[in-house]
């Protein structure tokens, strides 16, 4: 890989700015919402340094690069890096030019006000790997609707957001993280750990999200359930859901059913409640929870015979069959020990895509 290019001349500005460096991995096919995002990124990079890794073709990059000179670092996914998802390979590029040891890592619908920089900046300083709360704001019907899920997950441990943040030494120190997985968020939280890292979840650290297109999501519901196919437990539980309800409308027993509605609400109220979630979360939306459960319960079964009658799901023109490794698979190929400490680790070389090393030499 050639040198990285020299970091962009940042506006001027009287705040201070934060030794934090912000990674956005892009691939936009047409520029709708481009003045919103360029806002956000002007914001931005009066605090952080920011770096975005734009995959979009030719013609696109073009424009962002004509529109972003001189605003924030703007590099296309380092062509030496392989591997069949486009976010990682950009995640990958991103982190290894970062100029700070803390990094935030954030898709382009994630939006960070200066509180939640400066609270990872600071959770960084004790742990190796921070998952922010992410809630929708504006909140269009399917926002209610998806926000049944981060209730759920929030009420049971912690959701998975659309940004996580790292510290570049314990990235590189494990070699970053595997490009052919569907769910790449997770298996970046499994790879720090598997690496013996450490990781937070405060569930009171909310970032905002830009919800998705109506037809955005819709063609997304199928896929975000092949991410279940990581987690077996989570996948037998939603696969029993229509079996389950279906034995009760036969045998006329709407008893069990109903109860599990009920018992669905109060979890999802309980994950709303949660670290003062009710200020930023609607009442309706622990409404929405069962809905969502009905959701997943049916996209779990197309997304299993997407995995057993064509190899895997459809992503950005390919299909991939591994939704995450697992820990057992990450530990057995993780390097043994603790990580070292960071001042032996800023020079470390990363594996990436194409590197045969310990951890990404070898798939279960």
């Amino acid at each position: 890989m050639s040198a990285p290019p020299r970091p962009a001349r940042r506006p001027a500005t009287t705040a201070t700015r934060l030794p934090l460096s912000y990674v956005l991995p892009l691939r936009w096919s047409d520029d709708t919402g481009l003045a919103e995002l360029t806002g956000y990124l002007r914001r931005l990079a009066a605090r952080v340094e920011v770096t975005v890794v734009d995959g979009s073709p030719p013609e696109v990059f073009a424009r962002h690069a004509a529109l972003w000179r001189g605003l924030v670092r703007h590099v296309p996914p380092d062509p030496a890096l392989r591997g069949a998802n486009g976010k990682v390979l950009g995640v990958l590029t991103g982190v290894r030019l970062a100029g700070h040891e803390h990094v935030v890592i954030a898709d382009d619908d994630v939006r960070y006000d200066d509180a939640g920089l400066r609270a990872v900046h600071r959770l960084l300083d004790r742990v190796d790997l921070i998952r922010p709360q992410n809630y929708f704001d504006p909140m269009p019907w399917h926002a209610y609707w998806d926000t049944g899920r981060i209730l759920l997950n929030r009420a049971c441990g912690a959701d998975y957001p659309g940004t996580l943040a790292v510290r570049r030494s314990t990235f590189l120190a494990m070699g970053g993280y595997d490009p052919d997985v569907l769910f790449e968020n997770l298996e970046l939280i499994r790879t720090v750990r598997a690496y013996g890292g450490t990781e937070a979840a405060p569930a009171g650290l909310y970032v905002r999200r830009l919800p998705p297109a109506t037809r955005h999501f819709l063609g997304q519901r199928v896929r975000q359930a092949y991410d279940d196919l990581a987690q077996p437990v989570r996948l037998a539980t939603f696969l029993a859901v229509l079996p389950a309800v279906g034995a009760a409308v036969v045998a006329r027993r709407p008893g069990p059913v109903l109860g599990a509605l009920a018992a669905t609400v109060a979890l999802a109220e309980t994950g709303r409640r949660r670290a003062g979630g009710a200020r930023i979360f609607p009442p309706a939306t622990a409404l929405t929870a069962p809905l969502w459960v009905l959701e997943r319960a049916t996209c779990s079964w197309l997304a299993l015979g997407q995995r057993v009658l064509f190899g895997g799901v459809r992503y950005a023109g390919t299909r991939l069959r591994l939704a995450a490794n697992s820990p057992r698979a990450l530990r057995a190929h993780a390097h043994p020990g603790p990580l070292p400490s960071p001042s032996h680790l800023t020079r470390a070389p990363a594996c990436w895509g194409g590197c045969r090393g310990p951890l990404l030499g070898k798939k279960r």
